[in-house]
């Protein structure tokens, strides 16, 4: 059954890379891929299910004593209703909370022309420039909220300032380029980093000490190939302004909306960092505090007609994306659950026993595969070593990469937020971009894919000369 739930993924895989050609939106074929894996899971066999980790089945079984006494395939079913499928859930909630949030307020800021203080400060046409400038913000964006808002930002940016939607895609490609580049180099960039920041597996200042050169290259080399591609001046973006947000908001007011909308992004990765709480809390109370805000302020304009306040805002989400999200993380979550990733891992470390060519193949992977159940296997799979355990240890210049802020965790972060550049549909941001400016899969890997991986070698290779 195993084998069969892998095919099933990689058909389902090609289906959405092959969108365009079959006619079918990959939201539906997302959303089926998901559903049908945990279906195949829970008729594996209760044997397939007990093995796929025994210890977890065993300490479920010892927390309900209620189902003790029921038949042991019954039991294996009850493990997975009640426990994987419910934990799993649970995990790819709090991101679509948060992608929810976070869309609704970038989405407000951009109907109250908020982002027009920054695209009417972009003066340049130039379609070279524009890329540059567009890749470094996103980059130093990304370092300080998290991937996937930067994504979200920049590309509704995107469309204030070039109109030409295929135009846009080059655009695009880089700015899910530069966000994973730059959240992989800060302890609060991805979910990834902001995973081993908290468990110490690494500490802010070493991670941004050794991975920033590196995830500059890998950004680096990808913007120069890119923009070989680029001639000439980016076509005009005409004014879309709503009549009734010019007519009742002051561009002092939509600059209020703007900084109000961004600090409480900003905030979020703070308030995990101070509260423990999940991200997804964060985002709901910006939402809220934005929220109060627009109500207060429209209340002072009762004459305003529609007026943008939230749940009109809410109404514009595209839920196609978000429920995009769910069928892939819900089909990778399957293959988590019947114990694919862990399989895997076990290969990587008894195999290849070398933390750069484990990392540089954690990177392809992540390319296809969610890279936080990818990490959190891993993280798993590797305890972290203290200095006294590593010199009682017989194989201590291998195990030396698994101390706090070792070369494993470093590249780890690395490559698991960087490689997920490689395929559009590697990464959270990948997938956003993917959503809101319609990029066939196919186009990105016939054009994007080749210098993503050029970029995310060349950073390895930098952190390689780095660590000599």
């Amino acid at each position: 059954m195993i084998t069969v739930m892998i095919s099933v993924f990689i058909l389902g895989y090609l289906g959405i890379a092959l969108e365009n050609k079959l006619k079918i939106d990959k939201t539906a074929i997302a959303l089926l891929l998901g559903m049908i894996l945990w279906t195949m899971y829970v008729f594996s066999g209760t044997e397939t299910i007990i093995n796929s980790n025994k210890s977890q089945f065993h300490e479920y079984l010892n927390s309900s004593p209620n189902i003790t006494t029921q038949a042991l395939s019954q039991q294996a079913t009850d493990y997975i209703i009640n426990f994987q499928l419910v934990e799993h859930l649970g995990d790819i909630s709090e991101i679509l909370i948060y992608l929810l949030g976070a869309m609704a307020i970038v989405e407000a800021i951009d109907l109250h022309r908020g982002f027009n203080s920054i695209t009417n400060r972009i003066t340049t046409r130039n379609k070279k420039k524009l890329l540059w400038l567009i890749a470094l913000i996103t980059f130093f964006m990304s370092s300080v909220l998290d991937n996937l808002t930067t994504a979200i930002v920049m590309t509704m940016l995107l469309r204030k300032l070039i109109a030409e939607q295929k135009e846009r895609w080059i655009f695009g490609s880089i700015i899910i380029i530069a966000a994973n580049a730059g959240g992989a180099w800060t302890p609060i960039g991805d979910v990834t980093t902001i995973m081993l920041w908290i468990q110490a597996n690494i500490t802010t200042t070493a991670i941004m000490l050794h991975l920033f050169l590196p995830s500059v290259v890998s950004l680096l080399i990808p913007l120069i190939i890119l923009s070989t591609y680029l001639k000439g001046d980016t076509s005009m973006v005409k004014n879309q302004s709503e009549a009734a947000i010019v007519s009742g908001i002051s561009n002092k007011e939509s600059i209020y909306i703007f900084l109000i909308g961004i600090l409480c992004l900003i905030s979020v990765p703070i308030f995990k960092s101070m509260t423990g709480l999940p991200p997804f809390v964060g985002i709901m109370i910006a939402l809220g505090v934005l929220w109060v805000f627009l109500e207060i302020l429209y209340n002072r304009k009762p004459d305003i007609p529609n007026p943008y306040r939230i749940p009109a805002v809410l109404s514009r989400i595209d839920i196609p994306t978000i429920l995009f999200f769910l069928g892939i993380l819900l089909a990778v979550a399957a293959l988590e659950a019947i114990g694919v990733l862990n399989s895997v891992s076990t290969v990587l470390n008894e195999q290849i026993h070398n933390v750069y060519i484990i990392n540089i193949i954690i990177g392809f992977i992540s390319s296809v595969v969610d890279n936080v159940p990818l990490v959190a296997a891993a993280m798993g799979m590797y305890p972290v070593i203290t200095p006294e355990s590593l010199q009682t240890m017989s194989d201590a210049a291998y195990l030396s990469g698994f101390v706090q802020n070792g070369s494993f965790w470093e590249l780890l972060a690395y490559s698991a937020g960087t490689g997920g550049s490689i395929l559009i549909i590697g990464s959270a941001a990948g997938v956003v971009v993917m959503g809101l400016e319609k990029i066939s899969f196919t186009w990105y890997m016939k054009h994007i894919t080749l210098p993503a991986i050029a970029g995310y070698l060349g950073g390895m290779g930098i952190y390689y000369l780095l660590m000599l």
